[in-house]
């Protein structure tokens, strides 16, 4: 039993080890999920979430800007769901609405507990406190599959009144020692006092409590170009249970690249012997995609150091040491923020594919909102 159970293992190895080298990417499937400047009650769509639920389903999330295309402002959270991996997509809902704030919500990163089945989402108001205070972190939570939504439930009595940004992108389950089964949702603060931050919850997003910080320098001081700013953050789990941050360097302190932050002990701690600034991904300060799927690291971002164009998939075959010299330009012209997820399933379509959401433009970056499918090994 002990032999056929180590065969297995090997054979599982080697196997990913030859999928590994023969990635090829290609856009196989591409759909606006939603275009600006339309009439009705959004003005502009920014901030694009993606997720697989734990049944299966694949939801694709947004900010709805209600009166422009600016951050501060009132807004929606807007929704659309597949339930064929990206082929079909219901109409747009929206799940939360602010009102008519001054300073609106911001999204956010969504978390899926594969033990619960719960879709919780996190979000922020009032982050920039203008004409408001104090900051409050928001949480929505679907039991159903995302069909429907609670009400929104403000975190401050867990958490303070320290301005919490999180995400954007997903935060984590998670699957590997230590602390199997933690939720970890990681962000930023507020711009005088900012750093990554991390909160996590040990009881399905009953609680929350804050662990890991990356503080900015100066702390809690208005900030200068090439100033030490941690900012917008997508974290992601290594099969030896680290957690990996991949952060926008937003003062382009040390580089115009990403900084790499690393946690060893389920987000409680972010050391800064850890940091490193990964000069390959080049970065226009911008929040990025990152995905850990089957021993591979892949990483999307605008690959250009001064403007948000380019947007580019990348992928690693050792946790983001380096980087495989080949990329996929998945588009060459106005890009901006993105967001990736896989399905973990055994069909072999599972293992096959990996899908993008991104904000996309023909002038500006921010124009519509689009959704690709790529197959990793296209020539296979």
């Amino acid at each position: 039993m002990y032999r056929t159970l180590l065969w297995i293992l090997l054979l599982t190895v080697l196997c990913s080890f030859v999928r590994n080298e023969k990635i090829n990417p290609a856009v196989v499937d591409e759909q606006l999920l939603w275009v600006g400047g339309q009439t009705g009650e959004v003005h502009t769509y920014r901030i694009p979430l993606l997720t697989f639920t734990s049944q299966g389903s694949l939801l694709a999330f947004a900010e709805a800007r209600k009166m422009s295309s600016k951050d501060i402002g009132a807004k929606f959270i807007a929704l659309r769901r597949s339930t064929d991996r990206g082929t079909t997509w219901s109409p747009t809902s929206f799940i939360v609405d602010d009102g008519s704030l001054a300073d609106g919500l911001n999204l956010g990163s969504v978390v899926v507990d594969e033990e619960t089945g719960a879709v919780i989402l996190i979000y922020s108001l009032c982050f920039h406190r203008h004409h408001c205070k104090p900051s409050s972190t928001m949480m929505v939570k679907s039991l159903d599959d995302g069909f429907t939504w609670s009400a929104p439930r403000n975190l401050n009595p867990e958490l303070g009144i320290k301005s919490f940004a999180p995400g954007p992108g997903f935060g984590i389950q998670k699957h590997h020692p230590p602390a199997i089964g933690r939720l970890v949702v990681c962000g930023h603060g507020s711009i005088a006092g900012d750093g990554v931050f991390c909160i996590l919850s040990d009881d399905h997003g009953n609680t929350w409590r804050y662990g890991a910080e990356l503080k900015s320098i100066p702390y809690n001081q208005p900030k200068n170009n090439l100033d030490f700013e941690p900012d917008e953050c997508q974290p992601v789990e290594l099969d030896d249970g680290s957690i990996v941050i991949n952060v926008r360097n937003n003062k382009n302190y040390h580089c115009r690249c990403r900084m790499v932050a690393r946690s060893l002990d389920g987000g409680e701690s972010l050391p800064v012997e850890e940091l490193v600034f990964d000069h390959t991904l080049e970065d226009p300060a911008v929040a990025a995609g990152a995905l850990e799927k089957e021993g591979v690291l892949y990483f999307t971002n605008p690959a250009n150091s001064k403007s948000r164009v380019n947007l580019t998939l990348r992928w690693s075959l050792n946790h983001g040491k380096s980087w495989v010299t080949d990329t996929l330009k998945i588009w060459v012209g106005p890009s901006g923020y993105s967001c990736m997820t896989s399905l973990k399933g055994n069909e072999t379509e599972d293992h096959k594919y990996i899908y993008v959401i991104f904000e996309k433009g023909q002038k500006d970056y921010f124009e519509s909102i689009s959704f690709v499918k790529i197959d990793l090994y296209s020539d296979q």
